[in-house]
């Protein structure tokens, strides 16, 4: 996917989509007060997800934004 903007073209790095569309989920079902501290925390879980050797969760779904 790419993003115009003037004169260059932006290009969203693999796995971002499907990372935030995970992270709009997540906060839409736990309603959280602290938005930022909540994807801190949400983030902090994949990393050590992805280096607990369980995977990349981001690799999992970025073949799903083509």
């Amino acid at each position: 996917m790419s993003v115009p903007s003037s004169s260059t073209t932006l290009w969203l790095p693999e796995g971002l989509q499907n990372q935030l569309e995970g992270l709009v989920l997540e906060v839409l079902q736990v309603q959280p007060t602290d938005v930022v501290a909540f994807a801190a925390q949400h983030f902090q879980t994949l990393l050590e997800q992805r280096e607990g050797n369980s995977g990349d969760p981001g690799a999992c779904g970025a073949h799903l934004e083509d």
